[in-house]
């Protein structure tokens, strides 16, 4: 046969495919999808809002000093973390104002006190509820996903430039991508430390990282999170230009526990030194910090937000009796104290968390003074 004919002859010609080899999917793929939406590229995003020098600058400065404490090296090495803020952001401007108020007092006990503005941007549900600044930054269920990556991306760019390091919890694995670069510590939530896709993106995350114990308390769960993600992992992931590739981490060196309590507190001189216990047996560093909410908040079985004031003076008294295995500690404050739930048609009051009850800002800088008290007081006893 003619080789014009071979090639025109419709009953051989397969360039566009025949009829029944290209498959309905439909049936089988994507069928509870309701939309798929365009989502801007991180280096769009960070193109749009780069990072300038003196950010850079605390940033790199921010991450260096907190992995000094964690590992006890340098001038500066025996104070205490600080990690405080709303316990979800929802409001630019009420952020900027408690950052704002933070700052000086930040200066004021610097020597003691090496304190991170909380910025946490994603909400982990038990349920279902609002998801954070980045899911629903308009808090109505429009879900403006891209905008609140972009407003997340500004705040971090502001609180920054007045001089605050900021610490998140990372919850979705691509958020990261947008927002890590200023990012001075990082968090792992109780709900998803023992998450292997968790302990590989804290592998290769450039900032520090906090596991939480899990949410029954256990902190084994949170001893093999550190030792998992200080190790190279190998995963799937997308790119800053939005594309998909496989990343090779080389692992986390400065990643530590921290204790948020369970079915019952464990803040506790005996449950630090059980931890403690926990980790050398691990392998690991000994030290832990304090998340003076959550379960350490229980009062009666259920969480009381005032009660981080006590819980906090009771770890001051353990640093200051010297207990150098602490070494840092979380406080959910607000400019306001309490909290609200979010209602249609209902005004927000100004200051007051949306998620967790936090303690006001007034309640907090005693809290704060006390903490870099107890740090002193520790300092003398080592050196004497």
């Amino acid at each position: 046969m003619p080789l014009m004919t071979t090639l025109d002859d419709p009953r051989h010609d397969r360039e566009i495919g025949a009829r029944d080899v290209t498959l309905d999917t439909t049936r089988i793929d994507d069928v509870r999808i309701g939309a798929v939406r365009p989502l801007i590229t991180p280096a769009l995003l960070q193109e749009r809002l780069p990072v300038g020098d003196a950010t850079l600058a605390l940033v790199e400065t921010s991450r260096a000093a907190i992995a000094n404490v964690l590992h006890g090296r340098g001038a500066g090495s025996d104070r205490l973390i600080v990690v405080v803020g709303p316990c979800s952001i929802h409001d630019h401007d009420e952020a900027i104002e408690y950052g704002r108020r933070l700052k000086p007092l930040a200066d004021e006990l610097h020597a003691d006190l090496l304190v991170v503005m909380r910025t946490y941007f994603e909400k982990p549900r038990t349920t279902v509820g609002w998801k954070g600044y980045i899911n629903d930054p308009h808090l109505d269920g429009s879900f403006a996903i891209n905008e609140g990556l972009e407003r997340a991306r500004r705040l971090l760019l502001e609180l920054t430039a007045l001089g605050l390091p900021t610490g998140t919890e990372f919850l979705d694995l691509l958020s990261p991508q947008y927002i890590a670069d200023l990012i001075a510590w990082g968090a792992i939530g109780a709900r998803t430390t023992e998450s292997q896709s968790h302990r590989q993106l804290a592998s290769g995350l450039s900032c520090p990282v906090g596991f939480k114990n899990g949410t029954d308390g256990g902190v084994q769960v949170a001893a093999d999170a550190v030792l998992a993600a200080g190790a190279a992992h190998a995963f799937m992931g997308m790119t800053k230009m939005g594309m998909a590739a496989i990343f090779e981490t080389r692992g986390n060196a400065d990643c530590h526990v921290i204790l948020r309590g369970g079915k019952l507190p464990n803040f506790e001189t005996e449950r630090v030194a059980a931890a403690c216990d926990t980790l050398r047996a691990s392998g690991l560093r000994e030290q832990v910090m304090i998340d003076v909410s959550h379960g350490n908040a229980l009062v009666g079985g259920s969480k009381q937000h005032a009660r981080q004031i006590d819980v906090a003076h009771d770890v001051a008294a353990q640093v200051a009796a010297g207990e150098r295995r602490i070494t840092g500690v979380m406080i959910e404050s607000h400019l306001e104290e309490g909290r609200q739930d979010l209602q249609p048609g209902v005004m927000r009051k100004r200051g007051v968390s949306i998620t967790d009850a936090c303690i006001s800002f007034a309640q907090t800088v005693p809290v704060l003074h006390a903490l870099a008290a107890a740090v002193r007081a520790r300092r003398v006893q080592a050196a004497g």
